[in-house]
């Protein structure tokens, strides 16, 4: 019973098998659009994304608080960056940026538990957690080269 307490750290293979079920990840079927670089459009696309998204899973008890937590930590990515954009020091800045990593994260979390209440959205919940994912891995690294400049600037 302690093991399950216990912090698990999965590594990205296991995260990723969720998702992909053994399939090759680097297959396309066709172009994929261009990525967007301006974080505040992309955040903001994301979380219209996920909105729409939630709009697909049918209303429960169960299904009500996954898509309350789902749009809530979605469209949240963005609006966390658009507080670090505005902030006014490097300190709010870096606890802003943490707040999108933390929410991109949590975003993820609840794309899996909606996958687990309706299993037939796996496929747009797919495409959603690598967006996800990626916004993750770039506010991570904002972070981690923020906070390493802070010290040492120290």
């Amino acid at each position: 019973m302690t093991d399950l307490m216990t912090k698990f750290e999965p590594s990205r293979a296991d995260e990723d098998s969720f998702w992909f079920d053994g399939e090759a990840t680097f297959v396309r079927e066709g172009p994929e659009p261009e990525p967007v670089y301006d974080l505040e459009e992309r955040t903001a696309r994301f979380g219209e994304a996920i909105i729409d998204f939630a709009k697909k899973i049918p209303r429960g008890p169960l299904t009500d608080r996954i898509i309350g937590q789902l749009v809530g930590a979605g469209t949240s990515v963005g609006a966390n960056y658009v507080d670090a954009d505005d902030s006014v020091s490097k300190k709010e800045f870096l606890k802003c940026v943490g707040t999108c990593k933390k929410e991109a994260r949590e975003t993820k979390y609840s794309l899996r538990m909606a996958v687990r209440a309706v299993p037939e959205l796996k496929p747009d919940a797919r495409k959603l957690w690598l967006e996800a994912k990626q916004l993750h891995l770039v506010f991570a690294k904002i972070w981690r080269s923020g906070k390493q400049r802070r010290e040492e600037h120290k």
